[in-house]
């Protein structure tokens, strides 16, 4: 018996550790470092830096080189910091248990919250200078080049506190992400999900980068098991996660609370300058578009002949005898041809980045940080972390999602200084989706056969609910949940699940059969501890697809007004480098736009269906 069970062990299929991947199929960081010593001896640069800013305390307001001294020395050490930041983040995303990795996170946190105390003055001594004199300075050419900076920086001045409370805030930098780091850890490390087999016999880790695989699998008896087997490490650890929600929901209230906003989400959406009606116009055309997703959710049902229809019944093709499977080079062609309508510049420097400059980390390892992410920086390359699958079709969209990203920083570290180079999360969507909607359009046209455009039409829609419905949902959870505890209420598992529950049963519609594990979904969703930052995945994608046709239908102007827009990082305001891309989010027409898009794309499939 023991015999039997140490040979069902070996056969598991599992996920390679670290050192046992390729080289080639992992990330190049000597665009930062080529080398942890070369780290090491920046940061020991960067930890000098602190006594330096005592020298410009006092001193702004007596004159333009004075204050440009000060602007500068800040933006040099913040450079610095990115740079060794990005380098120390990206390593610990490799393998989450990996302890030095982690080590030298910390290590460089603690530095950067005390160079966050030691620079804590410099807004609110600039704030402090009498409105006639700041408007000397500003006009003075010394300064012309952070005029910007020192407008959005003055735009704060009634959420400012006092110097010491401004220290007291930044000594509290470290610990206030706590929550966030508690939930990764048990997530990506701690928490495991057992084996099970997939539709092929082989019996397969379960991890949250493979949930999905078994969720796609064309085996309903697979999806299923996956799912129960899944939601119940979750359901073991609810009462912790709860508490680790919560606590990122206080930590956002508690700042907009001692700051002055009028809630949390004020406070998050100041920062780019977005009405909050932006937020609220979302969920009200999503609602208003709702019938439109229960037609879908029926139309799947209907079609893949089941009596009822689940929550892992969603993800799975609906013509699950089509397989498109992509290896990595496969998919790095198929996004260049796609590409192609963005200009040879453009598809040059991504096909030389998703190859022989490795920006991307491929596949998946023991460790290894769930999902996908781009993350650029001024002086290193745009690196992409990839949990790449290639029977996976998401795998190559999300890819072309990253991809999106990692060049609208290339684009916008090109073209901007430092201090204007950092595009914000809200136009961040509109570059990413922007590049899934060109894939769609050139797979759906290049499709074989009714049943392939069939299946890519499938896919387009899942798309849409995924990012604009599915994402609001999460966007009217966050409102939801913040409002409670602005309002006193408690914040528990139970509180959170009844909630979720009632947002389920509004999305998905009265004849979705919803089973209770789905209620502990948001306690597993990363972005819940970046608050009020999904919403932006909905309106990224609504810009992206009025934006898409615009340049698949235009000439060079329009081309060259959407590339214009990924040259301007934050050297505007997002709504002001939208317009000048040729859509206004002021306005509901371009979510109307594109949920009315979603509309046709499920009459098209019923009809090819």
């Amino acid at each position: 018996m023991a015999t039997s069970a140490k040979a069902a062990k070996k056969s598991v299929k599992k996920t390679k550790t670290r050192d046992q991947v390729a080289v080639e199929d992992t990330w190049d960081l000597s665009s930062l470092y080529p080398d942890n010593e070369a780290w090491e001896k920046d940061f020991a640069k960067l930890a000098k830096k602190e006594t330096g800013f005592e020298k410009f305390r006092g001193t702004l307001a007596s004159g333009a080189k004075e204050l440009l001294a000060c602007l500068k020395y800040n933006s040099d050490v913040d450079r610095l910091g990115e740079r060794l930041g990005v380098y120390a983040f990206l390593k610990t995303t490799e393998d989450q248990a990996n302890d030095e990795n982690q080590r030298r996170m910390g290590r460089f946190q603690a530095v950067a919250s005390k160079l966050g105390q030691a620079a804590s003055y410099i807004a609110p001594e600039i704030q402090a200078i009498p409105a006639k004199r700041l408007q000397e300075l500003m006009d003075d050419k010394v300064l012309k080049g952070y005029r910007l900076v020192l407008e959005r920086m003055t735009r704060y001045k009634k959420y400012t506190l006092s110097k010491k409370e401004e220290r007291i805030l930044a000594m509290q930098a470290e610990m206030s992400g706590a929550a966030s780091k508690a939930f990764r850890q048990l997530l990506d490390a701690d928490m495991k999900f057992g084996s099970l087999k997939n539709d092929k016999g082989e019996e397969c880790e379960l991890t949250n980068s493979t949930l999905m695989e078994f969720l796609q699998s064309p085996d309903r008896k697979v999806r299923k098991k996956a799912f129960e087997q899944y939601y119940q490490q979750f359901e073991g650890h609810e009462n912790t996660l709860a508490a680790t929600l919560s606590g990122s929901i206080q930590r956002d209230v508690y700042y907009a609370k001692v700051r002055g906003y009028e809630s949390a989400r004020h406070q998050a959406m100041y920062a780019d300058n977005i009405p909050e009606s932006v937020y609220d116009n979302l969920i009200d055309s999503v609602h208003n578009h709702l019938p439109a997703v229960y037609r879908y959710l029926e139309l799947r049902r209907r079609k893949m002949k089941l009596k009822d229809i689940r929550h892992y019944d969603t993800y799975v093709p609906i013509l699950n005898q089509i397989t498109k499977k992509h290896t990595w080079d496969e998919a790095v062609e198929v996004i260049q041809e796609a590409m192609i309508p963005l200009g040879p510049e453009y598809g040059e420097v991504l096909q030389k980045g998703l190859t022989k400059a490795r920006w991307c980390d491929r596949y998946p390892n023991a460790g290894k940080q769930s999902g996908a992410f781009s993350c650029g920086s001024f002086d290193g390359d745009p690196y992409i972390l990839m949990n790449f699958k290639p029977d996976v079709l998401d795998d190559v969209f999300t890819l072309a999602h990253e991809a999106g990203h990692s060049m609208h920083s290339y684009y916008s570290s090109k073209n901007q200084p430092y201090q204007y180079y950092d595009y914000t999360i809200f136009v961040a969507e509109v570059a990413s989706t922007f590049n899934e909607q060109l894939l769609s359009q050139y797979l759906q046209e290049n499709a074989t056969s009714d049943q392939e455009r069939a299946y890519l039409i499938n896919r387009d829609i899942d798309a849409i609910r995924g990012t604009i419905i599915r994402q609001t949902m999460f966007a009217e959870f966050e409102k939801i949940t913040h409002a409670m505890c602005e309002a006193g209420e408690p914040l528990t598992s139970k509180s959170f699940q009844e909630v979720y529950r009632g947002l389920l049963e509004r999305y998905f519609g009265p004849d979705f059969s919803l089973d209770p594990q789905l209620q502990l979904e948001c306690m597993r969703i990363p972005h819940f501890y970046r608050a009020f930052y999904v919403y932006k995945y909905a309106t990224g994608l609504s810009a992206a697809i009025a934006l898409s046709m615009r340049v698949l239908n235009g000439g060079k102007q329009e081309l060259e007004d959407y590339l214009t827009f990924l040259k301007g990082g934050c050297s505007k305001y997002p709504l002001d480098l939208l317009r000048g891309a040729g859509v206004d989010m002021e306005q509901p027409q371009p979510v109307d736009m594109a949920l009315s898009h979603f509309e046709s794309l499920v009459d098209q499939l019923n009809d090819l269906l």
